[in-house]
């Protein structure tokens, strides 16, 4: 048996129980470099319980729909971000943790100029470009011990199809 999960919007009010959405603010909390440069300051939270933070590349294969979602998985020793250098979008898929399984998964489609910070422990599929191979600088906890668990369906999700994007 498989079941159907529809991939929302990306809204930060949406995606708040399992991280953060980076993107601009209406204004910059800042100018700075001379009144040439607006600095939106402190999007996300790093977490991280031990280690350091890293910066990564990941170069990812793309992803169409139906997307099937057979596995899931967390980091229990860091947090994890995700901003695309190519400009293309993430299927993103998220699930709240029912006493140390994922419950219900939901899915989100990034827009442009999106990037999204993971908290530490959610539970989440694999990196997804969507419809188009991308590279995504990943911000993630670099240290000694296991920091990886996955958790596998008896019966997989498929992401079927992507609500309509509303106009703001």
């Amino acid at each position: 048996m498989t079941r159907e999960l529809i991939a929302q919007p990306l809204t930060a009010a949406d995606f708040a129980p399992f991280g953060e959405v980076l993107e601009p603010k209406a204004q910059p909390d800042k100018l700075i470099n001379q009144g040439k440069c607006g600095r939106h300051h402190d999007l996300a939270q790093l977490d991280f319980a031990d280690g350091r933070a890293g910066i990564s590349l990941f170069d990812a294969e793309a992803r169409t729909l139906p997307h099937k979602v057979d596995m899931v998985e967390r980091h229990p020793e860091g947090s994890q971000a995700f901003v695309p250098v190519t400009g293309v979008p993430i299927l993103v898929v998220v699930a709240p943790d029912k006493d140390g399984t994922p419950g219900t998964p939901r899915a989100f489609l990034s827009q442009p100029g999106q990037s999204i910070n993971l908290h530490r422990g959610v539970w989440h599929g694999v990196l997804a470009p969507f419809e188009a191979p991308g590279q995504y600088i990943v911000i993630d906890r670099i240290g000694e011990g296991a920091n990886l668990e996955e958790h596998w369906f008896d019966d997989p999700w498929i992401v079927t199809k992507v609500a309509a994007q509303t106009e703001g």
